[in-house]
C-alpha cells in the first residue's frame, strides 16, 4: 500500500520544478504584458494665440523611442476660418536654442521624431486665415 502511494505522489523535484516554470510565466505576464508607452505626454488648451507665442516647456530624457509630436484638435481663428498653423519645435539650450523644423498643422498631427534628451518647447510661427488661434485640446507627446 505505501509503494502505490509513492508511485502516484509527484516526486518533490517535479513539484519545485512546475512551480518554477508557473512563478517565470506569471512574471513574464505581468512585465511582458503592457505595451510600449510613451515617455511622457502633457494635455493643455490655446487661447488667443499669435505669432511667436511659446508652448509650456517639457523634459525628455530620451528613455524611449517615441516620437516628438503635437496633435491639435478644435482649431478657430479670430474670423473662423482655420486653415493651418505653424509649429516650430525648440531644444532649450545655452545661448539660441536649436530649432528642429517648421510643421504645419491642419488641426491634426505634426511629429518631429525621437528626439534627443533635453528640454523642449514649439512656438507658433504663423496661422494662415487669422491673427489669433484657439485650440480646444493641445497633447505633446515625447
Amino acid at each position: 500500500m505505501h509503494a502505490e502511494n509513492r508511485a502516484r505522489r509527484p516526486r518533490r523535484t517535479d513539484r519545485t520544478r512546475v512551480r518554477g516554470i508557473l512563478v517565470a510565466a506569471a512574471l513574464l505576464g505581468i512585465t511582458g504584458a503592457g505595451p510600449a508607452l510613451a515617455e511622457g505626454s502633457w494635455t493643455s488648451h490655446i487661447s488667443g494665440w499669435g505669432p511667436g507665442s511659446e508652448s509650456r516647456r517639457w523634459a525628455d530624457s530620451d528613455r524611449d523611442d517615441v516620437a516628438t509630436t503635437v496633435t491639435f484638435q478644435g482649431c478657430v481663428t479670430g474670423n473662423n476660418d482655420f486653415k493651418d498653423a505653424d509649429l516650430q519645435l525648440y531644444k532649450d539650450v545655452f545661448g539660441p536654442d536649436k530649432a528642429y523644423g517648421h510643421r504645419s498643422n491642419h488641426c491634426d498631427t505634426s511629429g518631429w521624431g525621437d528626439q534627443s534628451s533635453g528640454d523642449y518647447y514649439f512656438t507658433l510661427e504663423a496661422v494662415r486665415s487669422g491673427a489669433k488661434l484657439w485650440v480646444d485640446t493641445v497633447t505633446t507627446r515625447y
